[in-house]
Order: C-alpha cells, then sequence, then structure tokens
C-alpha cells in the first residue's frame, strides 16, 4: 500500500511541476526514481501489446503496459492538476519571486543528486553533459508567443509539451507558453472546457506514444550519456527558475499582466529593493525546495 500511496504522491508531485512553465514532471519522476519504468511502460505500444489484445488477454495488458502504475500516477496527475492549477496561478502572480526561489531549489538539488548517479564520467559524458546544458539554457530563452485556440493548435500543442514533459529538465508548461498555448490550456482547466481538454489529451496521447518508444530505445542503447545528456539539460534549465528578474516586457494573461521579456539580476539590484521580502524569504524559499528534495531522495529511493 504505502509503494502505491509513494507512486500516487510522486504523481501529484509530477502534475504540479508541470503547471509551473520553467519545471518539469519528467524531472521530478527522474528525481523519485521511477523514470524509467514510465518511460517503459509508456512506449509498450508493439506487436506484443497488439497479440495480447486479439487474444483477449486482459491481464497480460495490464501487466504489459504496467497499468497499475501508471493508472495510479495519472491520478495523481490529475488530482495535482484539478486541485492546484487556480493555485499556482494565484502563486505566479502575487508571490512570483518566493514559488521561484523554492523551484530553484528543487532544480537545484535535482541537478546535484542526478550528477552524483552518473558513473564512468569521461570525455564523451562530459561531452554529453554539456550539451545538455547548452540546449536546456538556450530552451529557457525562447520567448513566448501568441497562441489560438484552434483546435488543430490545441491538438499540436498537447502533443509537443507531452514529449517536453517526459524530458527532465524541459518544462512542458513552458512550451505552451512559448507556443502561445498556456492561457489557453490553463484556462480550459479552470473553466472546464470539456472539448478543448479532450482535444488537448488527444494530441498529449499522440506525442507519448511516438516519443516514449524513441526514449526507451536511446536509454537503453546509449544509457550513459543520455543521462548525462538530461542532467545536463536540467542544470542548463536553472536559468528559466532563477528567482530574481526584471521584466522589460509584458503580456496579458487571464486579464492579468505576466512578464515577456526578462533580465536575470542580483537580488539587490531589484527596484525597492528590501532585505527580508527579497533575500531572505526567498533563500528560505530556496533552502526549503533544496532540503525537500533531499528529503523525498532519501524516503521515496533509498528506502523504496
Amino acid at each position: 500500500m504505502i509503494k502505491w500511496l509513494k507512486i500516487y504522491f510522486g504523481g501529484v508531485f509530477m502534475g504540479a511541476a508541470d503547471i509551473v512553465p520553467g519545471v518539469s514532471g519528467g524531472t521530478i519522476a527522474f528525481i523519485l526514481g521511477f523514470y524509467e519504468r514510465l518511460i517503459n511502460a509508456l512506449s509498450g505500444v508493439n506487436k506484443k501489446s497488439f497479440s495480447l489484445l486479439l487474444r483477449g488477454d486482459i491481464k497480460g495488458l495490464w501487466r504489459h503496459f504496467d497499468l497499475a502504475f501508471l493508472l495510479t500516477l495519472a491520478l495523481g496527475i490529475f488530482t495535482s492538476v484539478l486541485l492546484l492549477a487556480s493555485i499556482i496561478s494565484y502563486l505566479l502572480t502575487e508571490y512570483a519571486l518566493y514559488l521561484w526561489g523554492f523551484f530553484f531549489g528543487l532544480l537545484l538539488a535535482s541537478s546535484y543528486l542526478l550528477f552524483k548517479e552518473l558513473d564512468n564520467i569521461n570525455f564523451t559524458t562530459v561531452t554529453f553533459l554539456c550539451g545538455g546544458i547548452l540546449l536546456g539554457y538556450l530552451i529557457s530563452q525562447l520567448t513566448p508567443t501568441g497562441g489560438s485556440g484552434a483546435y488543430y493548435m490545441v491538438f499540436l500543442a498537447g502533443m509537443i509539451a507531452i514529449m517536453a514533459m517526459l524530458l527532465p529538465g524541459i518544462s512542458g508548461s513552458f512550451i505552451l507558453l512559448m507556443l502561445g498555448m498556456y492561457d489557453v490550456i490553463l484556462l480550459a482547466i479552470n473553466q472546464f472546457q470539456f472539448v478543448t481538454l479532450a482535444v488537448f489529451c488527444v494530441g498529449a496521447l499522440f506525442g507519448l506514444l511516438l516519443f516514449s518508444k524513441v526514449l526507451k530505445y536511446i536509454l537503453q542503447h546509449f544509457h550513459q550519456v543520455t543521462m548525462a545528456f538530461l542532467v545536463g539539460i536540467i542544470i542548463g534549465s536553472l536559468v528559466k527558475v532563477w528567482p530574481w528578474r526584471q521584466a522589460s516586457e509584458w503580456y496579458t494573461l487571464n486579464d492579468k499582466l505576466v512578464p515577456l521579456q526578462e533580465h536575470l539580476v542580483w537580488p539587490w539590484d531589484l527596484a525597492n529593493y528590501q532585505l527580508l521580502p527579497d533575500i531572505i524569504y526567498p533563500l528560505f524559499c530556496l533552502f526549503f525546495g533544496f532540503v525537500l528534495i533531499l528529503f523525498f531522495s532519501y524516503i521515496l529511493i533509498q528506502k523504496k
């Protein structure tokens, strides 16, 4: 029972992470130790699965797709998205500095723990690590655009975002923001626009079936360099969640102004700088996020 509760709450954390632009649900799966199990389960559509289906072997299909794991995880993600979408939106608007500090701590601890897991560090490993850092940094510098609520755009957004969500360090929500679809999907969740959400889910399912197979092949045949590359992406994406920034351009999200172009600064360079709200509180949130990941790493990985 405890094992399935861990998976459920892992899904809750993944869902919460995927709501926030700049944080990846794939990173959470990576940290909690079930990333490769997730990829293996999602890539189960093959000749064997069709054979089991034609024979009507429901138990075989259940085991083949590891459906107990997938459904428990999906339930956690759904719970999180349903309950936290409006809360996260509020925090991003009213307490962005503290929220980004918290997530910076999460990713910083994730980078540290995952780097420790790399074995046999050599020139090739370092090269892929640096390549991942560069990619993570470049993705974090992309600029959001205005989007459309047309169903074909919703479908494409679902397909592309889910591919990003599977990669640790690349935020599906940020990809939605870059495509201009973040506000469209968040509004659909908050207002229960079922048709839009159904189209988005179909696109996500298509992306899962396509990209999970690619990831599984790469992890099986090039495991060490792939892991180094993914860790690099997480390190590079730290730029995106740096808490202290100043906006130079804005856009409207659900009738609220949200930063479009931002420049990273030191906390004491902020306008109207104050010690407690601009340094002490964000650093506390950062420290809390860092310690939280270390705690869950100990509880959920070393004692699994």
